[in-house]
């Protein structure tokens, strides 16, 4: 009743812009009290957004746009903190690894504990950490992206096109049951798509406010990859993939 509830508001409030709480109470037949609750879901999912008296259409539900890094580390640490530290634990000293650019994996560096691990990085930052840390690590070549110290382009893809990773870890601007794993910027979609496809087993590390959004570009269907989160917003995603939650 939930789902079909909200999937009805949700198409009400898309053809009309705005709706108010008795509106939709009276056309859904169910108490006021009740709408409220679903609008407040429904805004935390950003699937619409929360209004005095009810609720309005959100023009672009697409995510296009990408903070910079130092934006990032700040939004959610305290949640990435906990992913990071669960996620190094899967890094063992017989790994080939490969960790995507990305402030949640970049968390992740000081907690890992595998002497012997190899790392392939497009992190800039990461390639760094991981080092000064006396890993060997590869970095792959093309052209930095400066917002999210990620290398990125054609010569990018084509050297982990010769890598075969018994691992990798990557970072996700949205989860979502349809599209998978979306990221806003067509390169870094491809630099995704290749180590993933080049891997043994991929993970995911993503706090819980990435579930329910889509950004521009899809990289994977949500079953290729484990996912390591804090907490799990709806047990539908449990059907499609193993998802662990820290929290």
């Amino acid at each position: 009743m939930f789902e079909e509830r909200i999937a009805k508001i949700l198409q009400i409030v898309n053809e009309r812009n705005t709706a108010s709480v008795a509106a939709l109470a009276a056309e859904i037949g169910t108490s006021e009290s009740t709408i409220r609750r679903d609008i407040i879901e429904l805004d935390k999912r950003g699937q619409l957004k929360r209004v005095h008296g009810g609720a309005a259409r959100i023009s672009n539900p697409v995510i296009t746009n990408e903070y910079d890094v130092q934006t990032k580390s700040e939004i959610h640490s305290d949640l990435k903190l906990k992913i990071a530290k669960y996620a190094a634990t899967a890094i063992h000293s017989d790994d080939f690894v490969y960790i995507d650019a990305g402030t949640t994996t970049l968390t992740m560096i000081p907690y890992i504990n595998a002497p012997g691990a190899v790392f392939v990085t497009n992190g800039f930052s990461h390639a760094k950490a991981l080092t000064q840390r006396g890993y060997t690590v590869y970095i792959t070549g093309g052209r930095l992206k400066l917002t999210t110290e990620a290398i990125v382009g054609d010569a990018a893809v084509r050297s982990i096109d010769k890598y075969n990773f018994t691992k990798c870890f990557m970072g996700t601007n949205g989860i979502d049951e349809k599209q998978g794993f979306t990221t806003p910027d067509i390169d870094e979609a491809l630099i995704k798509e290749a180590a993933m496809r080049h891997s043994y087993l991929s993970y995911v590390l993503a706090d819980s406010s990435k579930f329910r959004k889509v950004s521009s570009v899809t990289f994977s269907k949500i079953g290729a990859a484990c996912i390591i989160t804090d907490n799990i917003p709806d047990d539908s995603y449990k059907k499609l993939t193993v998802i662990k939650a820290v929290d």
